[in-house]
């Protein structure tokens, strides 16, 4: 791969953004408004609306679907090793570092490995694999049940037209912040999102939520229940909605995962088709109203 030709790509691509981001959110060049397909979570790099293709810069070390939902999810041969919806993308099997301060703060709930509402996001931002690693391509004949656990380079490769030969890597470097780190012109620093697999110095995932909650208590009580999951209905319409922290039931207790905080697809900060909060908050933290979602303070 002819590193130099992405980062010319890059700076290319970068000249005059001009485009919509959440306050507080890194500068990007999508509008972060409406849809998915309008965020960095498009992962075919596209400009769904008024702002033409992006993806050139990455076709050497990517797969361009060239569709949005398919780098996570697919109607066929999904992934069955993980209870996530229709879910398509390669999960390696990876023991995580995780938090851990018992007896020695006032923590008491002990930490698990992450559940599939973390693993989900964490099959990109653990670093490990590859963005395009998915088992069931786009088109007739391209499934592949060993891209269930494993990331299988020939297979990436199959794809018509791909540039990417040899060189599907991961979100840590050498993978995204190759180009993504600070220093390189035109590209945005991804550093920040390469949490790699030793998660202690994140917010517990994989951890219970007390069940001795309520007033007087340091956590609040999620008065929402939808199916298995629990919810804060903090905007008070009485419906289970993607701005609703949540908490995901493991078989017996509920617990805090990735997803509990964030939505992959994005949340309004204000009515239908405003700018997304940011980095795909459910509830933006001003004044730390996300923390207080959940603890008593």
């Amino acid at each position: 791969m002819n590193i130099w030709k992405v980062f010319s790509a890059v700076a290319l691509f970068a000249v005059g953004s001009g485009y919509a981001h959440a306050a507080g959110d890194l500068p990007t060049k999508f509008t972060n408004m409406g849809s998915i397909g309008n965020s960095r979570h498009n992962l075919t790099q596209q400009q769904a609306s008024g702002g033409g293709p992006l993806s050139g810069a990455m076709d050497f070390s990517r797969n361009n679907y060239a569709e949005v939902c398919v780098y996570c999810h697919t109607p066929h041969g999904a992934n069955a090793a993980v209870t996530l919806p229709l879910w398509n993308r390669t999960l390696k099997v990876t023991t995580y570092t995780t938090y851990n301060q018992l007896g020695t703060s006032t923590l008491t709930q002990t930490v698990s490995q992450p559940g599939a509402s973390s693993l989900a996001c964490l099959s990109c931002h653990d670093g490990q694999t590859a963005i395009d690693s998915i088992v069931n391509m786009p088109g007739s004949g391209r499934y592949s049940a060993a891209q269930t656990t494993t990331e299988n380079t020939a297979f990436l490769d199959a794809w018509p037209g791909t540039q990417a030969t040899g060189s599907h890597s991961g979100l840590a470097d050498p993978g995204c912040v190759s180009c993504h780190k600070p220093g390189v012109p035109g590209a945005t620093d991804f550093t920040a999102f390469a949490i790699g697999t030793d998660l202690r110095n994140d917010h517990p995932v994989g951890i219970t939520f007390p069940s001795t909650n309520g007033p007087g208590t340091d956590f609040r009580t999620p008065a929402g229940v939808k199916g298995t999951t629990r919810y804060f209905d903090d905007n008070g319409n009485g419906k289970f909605d993607s701005a609703d922290v949540r908490l995901y039931d493991t078989g017996g207790a509920v617990q805090v995962e990735c997803a509990s905080c964030h939505d992959p697809h994005g949340v309004p900060s204000g009515a239908p088709g405003s700018v997304f909060k940011p980095t795909f908050l459910r509830v933006a933290n001003t004044s730390s109203a996300l923390c207080l979602t959940c603890h008593s303070k």
